[in-house]
């Protein structure tokens, strides 16, 4: 039986509740006999703007676009109706939609526009008591009084919650610097003198081995080589590792989809037969960040294929776009047979490690046996964040 998340059931009842107070408008407009098409156009335009799938939203329909135009409709259905000497009729519909997209405004819209955007939905939803009543009379100044706390509420809990957003943005970025910092020094301290050593005592040998140099002088140079391109590519990752700039972007070590056939193509042998199915949707213009991580993913999943099921001849990596999703899986047909010692084979720390890398992005990791045998690894990054 399917489970269903705490998230997911908050979600449902936040939509049912918007359906009814919004049929509640409509009846309590039309029972006191008035035009139900302002209010009609009000909430199509603000249920779209707030129910509208985060997966499936255009990419112009940005959280400044969905909480300035509903606004915008109800104050021009109230400043019309105004100006044609009718009463702007109301209900609780309304002013829930525009509280929910004052909420929106707050927490979710860029700083330079997020006091725009939500001071244009408080001031349709003070503006519409005044419609209704036309005067600034007791019930008017009644229903300011409470719509300028609601307002105080909502907009002071955003604020709150999005206070909190960035505390947490700032000491994630924190936390991530200084392991970067720490991993630097790791390199710089063991890996960088190893690696010149190496260098060092090739030089030494290959002097020493002038007399003899087609025997032993074309390995020297090699491993010299070798060297210095491992020498290298330490100081770039070290300066990538240190550098917090947006500069350090363009120096990343490599770790993208264009570099997963090499990945398969460097693991491959004459007894495991490798494939990459790679769906003509998937462009090498993706996001960085799930680029790499999709990387991630086929190389660990290739590792415990070493590591756990050494027998198998069969393996799958696929790759492929849909529902605005890049979908990642590694299958293979083994049995669970391996040659490495239990110290080699790891304590399934890269798995761990690896879900917490997807769900960061926002994604979903699997792992688990196949039908009759073998197993798979799959994940699923968001292509666009939700908001």
């Amino acid at each position: 039986m399917r489970s269903v998340s705490p998230r997911g059931c908050a979600r449902g009842f936040g939509v049912g509740a918007l359906l009814a107070v919004s049929l509640l408008n409509f009846a309590s407009v039309d029972s006191e006999g008035y035009d139900i098409r302002p209010s009609t156009a009000v909430l199509a335009v603000g249920l779209a703007a707030l129910l509208w799938p985060a997966g499936r939203r255009p990419a112009w329909l940005t959280p400044q676009v969905r909480t300035t135009v509903p606004a915008v409709v109800s104050l021009a259905c109230t400043v019309g109706i105004t100006l044609t000497g009718e009463l702007r009729a109301f209900g609780p519909g309304e002013i829930t939609v525009l509280l929910c997209l004052l909420f929106i405004a707050v927490r979710h819209c860029p700083p330079s526009s997020a006091v725009v955007c939500g001071a244009l939905d408080a001031i349709a939803g003070l503006a519409l008591p005044v419609g209704y009543f036309r005067s600034l009379k007791d019930e008017t100044l009644g229903y300011l009084v409470i719509g300028l706390l609601l307002i105080g509420l909502v907009g002071g809990l955003a604020g709150y919650l999005r206070s909190l957003d960035f505390r947490r943005t700032v000491a994630v970025a924190e936390t991530r610097r200084g392991e970067r910092v720490a991993i630097a020094a790791d390199l710089h301290d063991f890996v960088a003198h190893h690696v010149t050593g190496i260098l060092v005592q090739t030089q030494v040998a290959r002097m020493m081995a002038a007399s003899r140099t087609d025997e032993l002088d074309p390995v020297l140079a090699g491993i010299e080589r070798a060297a210095t391109e491992a020498l290298a590519s330490m100081r770039r990752t070290v300066g990538v590792l240190r550098d917090t700039g947006p500069e350090a972007a363009d120096r990343r070590p490599v770790g993208d989809l264009a570099g997963i056939s090499g990945l398969i193509e460097g693991f491959a042998s004459p007894v495991q037969k490798v494939t990459l199915h790679r769906d003509p949707s998937v462009t090498d213009d993706l996001p960085h960040e799930v680029q790499a991580a999709a990387f991630r993913v086929v190389q660990e999943a290739l590792t415990n294929i070493r590591r756990h099921a050494g027998d198998a001849t069969e393996i799958s990596v696929g790759l492929r776009c849909e529902d605005h999703r890049l979908a990642v899986t590694v299958a293979d047909d083994g049995r669970g047979g391996s040659q490495l010692p239990a110290a080699a084979r790891g304590g399934g720390f890269g798995l761990v490690g690896l879900k917490e890398r997807v769900t960061a992005l926002g994604g979903t990791l699997h792992a688990g046996p196949r039908a009759g045998h073998g197993w798979e690894v799959g994940a699923a990054f968001p292509l666009r964040k939700p908001i």
